[in-house]
């Protein structure tokens, strides 16, 4: 049934998807963990992660990421 081809390109779009699922989750605990408790930055910045899922990790990931670790050295 399956081809050779085909069983690659599930193989390729599984790999993708799992490392997707990996950059989300590690997205959201980085969120969780190191985004600081004032205000309400953390609960709105893990409802984007959640929500948006990949988009919103991303968002987070080149957005929020990189100001927080030059602010507060995290």
């Amino acid at each position: 049934m399956f081809t050779l081809v085909a069983l690659v390109v599930w193989l390729v779009c599984f790999a993708i998807s799992c490392l997707a699922f990996v950059f989300w989750i590690w997205m959201l605990i980085d969120c969780l963990k190191y985004e600081s408790s004032t205000g309400n930055d953390k609960i709105i910045w893990a409802l984007v992660i959640v929500f948006l899922n990949g988009i919103g990790a991303l968002v987070y990931y080149f957005v929020r990421r990189p100001e927080r670790i030059k602010q507060f050295g995290q």
